[in-house]
């Protein structure tokens, strides 16, 4: 019958040893490796702003469709459509000016460093004024913005009691 050892076996420290090189053997690579996330990650913020960036995202969508030489007929933001952790945030637009400023005009919106996606792109009222085409564009244009805290901790909260109903 064997006895065991109430000391341990005696290459239990040599292990251990081992494995503690081996972690710090890799961790410069780990560190760069967070590093790299770290800045994927602040890219991925930078595309969805907060709530306090929104008015300025959505003015600088205003000042754009100017500069592009437009008409701002309409700029009517809907309710937001609130998912895990971001929201849309739909936007009707309406201009009216020169084809060729309506084209640079959504050429910008796909320029801008945050998500905006054009759809439900409509022209109408087509007339010639010299050598231009002068029209109006209707479109939906959505962005999105990252939820605070409190605000996710309220849809899971929803979500919880809606599936409790449900049962």
């Amino acid at each position: 019958m064997r006895q065991r050892s109430i000391v341990g076996h005696p290459d239990r420290p040599l292990r251990k040893k081992a494995i503690k090189q081996q972690r710090i053997a890799i961790l410069p690579q780990l560190q760069k490796e967070l590093h790299e996330l770290d800045i994927r990650l602040k890219e991925a913020v930078a595309q969805l702003p907060n709530k306090k960036e929104m008015a300025d995202l959505l003015s600088g969508i205003s000042a754009k469709a100017q500069i592009a030489g437009l008409e701002m007929v309409l700029f009517r933001p809907r309710s937001e459509n609130l998912k895990d952790f971001y929201a849309e945030v739909p936007v009707d637009i309406n201009v009216r000016g020169d084809f060729y400023n309506v084209a640079t005009f959504f050429d910008e919106l796909g320029r801008l460093s945050r998500l905006v996606n054009i759809d439900n792109i409509s022209f109408k009222n087509p007339r010639v004024r010299g050598n231009q085409v002068m029209l109006e564009a209707s479109s939906l244009a959505t962005t999105y913005r990252f939820l605070d805290e409190a605000e996710r901790k309220k849809i899971a909260e929803e979500k919880a009691k809606a599936a409790k109903e449900k049962k």
